[in-house]
């Protein structure tokens, strides 16, 4: 009893060790992190060909990303807060089974030990010396193997969910560590997110001359229509290289493949060959022992003059056939299983996770990406300056964004005139476009579904009231949504 106490009371204390969740979080951040430079050098290469004229909603860029950093952390918090939870309930039953299990083991064994113990414990030389009925003597060494066996079951079965039991606090342990490492995440960026909010509202009351003034000069929209186009034309050009590296590898490993079958076949027809070759100079071995017999036979009766019964042929040897349509049978060799690669995980990509046609079938059944008021269309003028090229939808400030169909995040940043945008790719050279949010829910290379929400709504970039700028394009030329969307 004092073992089992012993070693249901093991594991002593350990030193605060990463979790699994800080662990996957680093290598989930180090894989996006390739994507991410491509997309800030094209963001770079866009900037170098405008002029350096100062923008006063520049001033606003690294405030309004930190806010929208911060509103996608809480979110992401709170969903893995959620699961974390749902975990740790599923931990503290599994938890209680194991102990209860445990006690009726221990209950088990401790019953089996006392019965022995008033039966007298007789050892089995003792019995077989005691000249006792041979028939009780058989019995009773039946009956104690019986009560050996059962209580070596018992212990390996309680052995193994004392394991259990271990295991199940470690993972308790870790999933608490986890909630508590994400409740001060959560601690951390509320108040990054209350210091941002005051030092945008700031910077807001500083700028808002200047702010009324840029937005009213032709020349700053015209601009901000410019780097939109180039950002989506080089975003598609990017698009098409990996799309081109996707199919580059692929044939790669399709070849690869080929490879491995053509000489995994080559081996088997060598093995195939060799097999007849020795099948072959077994029968011609044969046939040549079966004429030697005969020859010496012949000789034999020859010098005796008599007849002599013949000696019977030697059996022919069974020999496998070796005819073209019905190929020798090889002995079945267990192969060796070759190791297995480790399966690399799946790294963040901009090809579209929608199939080419998919999107295009929706038109004029897509659903509204936020509900809300149409202050400006498509085509209408923009004052003195050029005509819209989507559409803005007044609606409250955070109101929730949503993908109007299925396809991949290929942008989520910060951009001049355009603030907190995000591009979704619906393959078929088909994109949305959401600008002026508060808040990107969803990170470059993230797989979307139709409905799913992706940002806020807010007023980032300048913008004077708080909405959604909406645009569709293809082919890299923005078209009219109200003929595909229902507003």
């Amino acid at each position: 009893m004092l073992c089992l106490a012993l070693l249901l009371s093991s594991g002593a204390a350990q030193g605060a060790k990463p979790t699994e969740r800080s662990k996957q979080k680093a290598a989930a951040e180090a894989q996006r992190a390739g994507l991410q430079q491509k997309l800030t050098a094209l963001k770079r290469d866009i900037s170098r060909t405008e002029s350096a004229k100062d923008d006063a909603a520049d001033t606003l860029a690294e405030s309004e990303e930190a806010i929208s950093n911060a509103n996608r952390a809480l979110r992401d918090l709170a969903q893995e807060q959620s699961e974390t939870g749902v975990k740790l309930n599923a931990l503290g039953q599994e938890h209680q089974q194991l102990t209860a299990t445990v006690e009726k083991q221990k209950t088990q064994l401790s019953k089996l030990l006392r019965e022995q113990y008033v039966a007298g414990n007789e050892d089995r030389i003792k019995l077989l010396l005691s000249g006792d009925n041979p028939n009780r003597i058989n019995r009773d060494l039946q009956l104690m193997a019986y009560v050996s066996q059962a209580q070596a079951r018992l212990l390996e079965a309680l052995r193994a969910n004392l394991l259990a039991v271990e295991k199940n606090q470690a993972d308790v342990q870790n999933a608490k560590d986890e909630l508590e490492e994400i409740a001060q995440e959560e601690r951390d960026q509320k108040a990054l997110l209350v210091q941002e909010k005051a030092r945008r509202a700031a910077l807001l009351t500083s700028l808002s001359q200047r702010l009324v003034a840029q937005r009213k000069e032709v020349g700053n929209v015209e601009r901000d229509e410019q780097r939109m186009g180039n950002l989506v034309d080089k975003l598609a050009k990017l698009i098409e290289e990996q799309a081109a590296a996707a199919a580059a590898e692929k044939k790669r490993q399709q070849l690869l493949a080929e490879q491995r079958a053509a000489a995994k076949a080559a081996a088997d027809a060598r093995i195939a060959a060799e097999k007849r070759e020795r099948l072959l100079a077994a029968r011609a071995k044969a046939a040549q022992a079966q004429a030697e017999r005969e020859r010496l036979a012949k000789e034999q009766q020859n010098k005796s003059g008599k007849i002599k019964p013949q000696t019977p042929p030697a059996p022919p040897v069974k020999l496998e056939p070796i005819d073209d349509d019905e190929p020798p049978q090889v002995a079945k060799v267990a192969p060796k299983p070759e190791p297995k690669p480790e399966p690399e995980p799946e790294r963040p990509s901009l090809g579209p996770a929608a199939p080419a046609g998919a999107f295009a079938s929706m038109k004029g059944q897509l659903r509204a990406p936020v509900a809300g008021k149409i202050a400006a269309r498509f085509g209408s003028k923009r004052g003195d300056g050029p005509s819209w090229k989507g559409v803005f939808i007044r609606t409250g400030e955070g109101s929730e964004i949503h993908a109007i169909a299925g396809g991949r995040v290929v942008f989520s940043d910060w951009l001049r005139g355009f603030g907190n945008l995000i591009i979704v790719d619906h393959g078929g050279q088909y994109m949305s476009i959401y600008g002026n949010n508060q808040s990107l829910l969803k990170r470059v290379g993230d797989a979307v579904k139709g409905g799913d929400a992706i940002a806020s709504a807010g007023n980032s970039g300048g913008n004077e009231e708080s909405g959604l700028y909406f645009e569709l394009r293809h082919q890299g030329r923005a078209f009219d949504p109200a003929t595909w969307v229902k507003f």
